[in-house]
């Protein structure tokens, strides 16, 4: 069908799709938002710490080159002294590098939240296919990616120029400043310039981070068939709901027509109704309603009642208003009070009369007001 084809997906995704989207670890991601947050965090702390990260690297410069002869030809010194060289140059960087860390963890959250998904790596043989890699170097986006690329070049190229340009002097005169002094305003500088390179990256992911968010929605974009599909999958298709409510009928049909032996009396219409009450004056308010039912139904509590001596009690009034107002398992309400209270009367008094060997006594009449 036409409207089932990826052509035809113009509805926007379910937020089912988007959940699956996401264990699957389809997020928005924009590589120029992080790239700029980094760099961004990174020339701040360059900028701010540089003067502080120079002392450290200094001194570390000098201690390495002043070795003795003794020193310098001894393995058993060089060895150690080098990686404590490397260790302390870390945590003279360590500041920067943390910065570095922080920026990269917390920039997708702006877009499209942190995301873990085992099922993102596991490896896709189908990426090992040449026709679908030479279909992704030509689709649109990779064109979009090529043009972003191409972009950022000249934006960082420029900015480097315009940087080498009006700091030439200040470069050229580092070679005459204090180590320790060269190595800080050296740091200052790369800081500045990582900042000025910062606007240009913004700029990109001012473009970047839109586009991105529109091509994830377009890739999730579905057709009115699939969300068919999902609700039906969701919702449970019609046959499969049918057939379980057939089956949670006969199970509530098997327990109801189990509580029968129990009841006091069962109220008759007395073909088409059948309504069996109980009544325990010790645990109960009121009498209920322990089964009940129409034609079939009805006629199967009639005998079921009779199997086990139930006593069955003809008023159609009654068994009617019974049958419409009342649901199995519920007390009878107070507007039957009297006519339900005439039946039971009449079946405790039958059942003593029979123990007693003394004649039945006389049948009331129910009315009921319908």
């Amino acid at each position: 069908m036409a409207e089932d084809s990826a052509q035809e997906r113009t509805e926007q995704a379910t937020p089912k799709r988007r959940e699956d989207a996401r264990r699957k670890g389809q997020v928005p991601r924009s590589r120029d938002l992080n790239s700029a947050a980094v760099t961004l965090a990174v020339g701040a702390a360059m900028y701010l710490l540089g003067s502080q990260i120079a002392g450290r690297l200094s001194g570390l410069m000098q201690r390495g080159f002043s070795l003795s002869r003794e020193q310098a030809t001894d393995l058993s010194y060089l060895l150690p002294a080098l990686g404590n060289a490397a260790g302390e140059g870390l945590r003279a960087c360590a500041p920067v590098l943390a910065v570095a860390l922080l920026a990269a963890l917390l920039a997708p959250m702006v877009l499209g939240g942190w995301n873990f998904s085992r099922q993102a790596l596991a490896p896709q043989f189908k990426r090992l296919n040449p026709l679908e890699g030479i279909k992704r170097m030509f689709s649109v986006r990779a064109l979009v990616e090529l043009a972003k690329a191409l972009a950022k070049f000249g934006i960082v190229a420029l900015v480097a120029a315009l940087v080498l340009w009006n700091e030439a002097p200040t470069l050229m005169a580092l070679g005459r400043e204090p180590l320790t002094q060269a190595i800080g305003h050296a740091l200052t500088l790369a800081g500045q310039a990582l900042l000025a390179t910062t606007g240009g990256l913004l700029i990109i992911a001012g473009f970047d981070v839109p586009y991105q968010l529109w091509q994830h929605a377009k890739q999730l974009r579905m057709s009115r068939q699939e969300i068919r599909e999902e609700h039906k999958e969701s919702e449970g298709s019609p046959e499969i709901k049918s057939r379980i409510r057939q089956l949670q009928q006969q199970i509530a049909s098997q327990r109801m027509m189990q509580e029968i032996p129990t009841a006091d009396v069962v109220v008759t219409n007395p073909t088409h109704f059948a309504v069996a009450l109980r009544y325990d004056e010790k645990r109960m308010r009121a009498p209920v309603v322990v089964a009940k039912g129409a034609d079939l139904i009805a006629a199967r509590i009639r005998e079921l009642a009779a199997e086990h001596g139930v006593p069955l009690f003809e008023a159609p009034p009654l068994a009617r208003a019974l049958h419409r107002s009342v649901d199995i398992g519920a007390e009878v309400p107070s507007s039957l009070y009297v006519a339900v209270a005439q039946v039971l009367s009449y079946v405790f008094q039958l059942r003593v009369a029979r123990r007693a060997g003394m004649p039945p006594p006389p049948r009331p009449v129910v009315k009921v007001e319908e």
